[in-house]
């Protein structure tokens, strides 16, 4: 294959440079597994700014959860203390304790970081770090 990449600077670009990747994938050649590598990088560089991730606020996670895991307001307050304190959270009036972010952590086995840096309901999303 020609030794080219695409720089990508608009949606058709990064469709023919998944494609190029694609096709590099079934080589064996050490030119091509450098070329797709550099691609993919061109790829990545592309979509984290077309895309750019953020931390969801608590409220987001918790619901997030909560919907994966089929659970109801009622059932966080297990983890949370009271269905007033769940309230408090899911609307943003209150941050979380360390025997909740205990408690979450455990049961939705996720990273206590999650919890702890999810941005306060309502103030702007931090882009994550890389």
């Amino acid at each position: 294959m020609k030794a080219t990449l695409i720089v990508i600077q608009n949606d058709g670009d990064h469709a023919q440079a998944k494609e190029l990747v694609a096709k590099l994938m079934n080589s064996s050649a050490a030119a091509d597994r450098a070329r797709m590598a550099a691609q993919a990088r061109l790829i990545e560089a592309y979509e984290r700014g077309r895309w750019p991730r953020h931390l969801p606020s608590l409220p987001e996670l918790l619901i997030y959860l909560m919907d994966q895991h089929g659970l109801t307001r009622a059932d966080l307050a297990s983890l949370l203390g009271t269905v007033s304190r769940v309230s408090e959270v899911l609307s943003g009036k209150r941050g979380l304790s360390l025997t909740m972010v205990r408690r979450l952590r455990a049961r939705f086995h996720i990273s206590a970081d999650l919890l702890i840096s999810a941005a306060p309901h309502g103030q702007k999303h931090r882009k994550q770090a890389a």
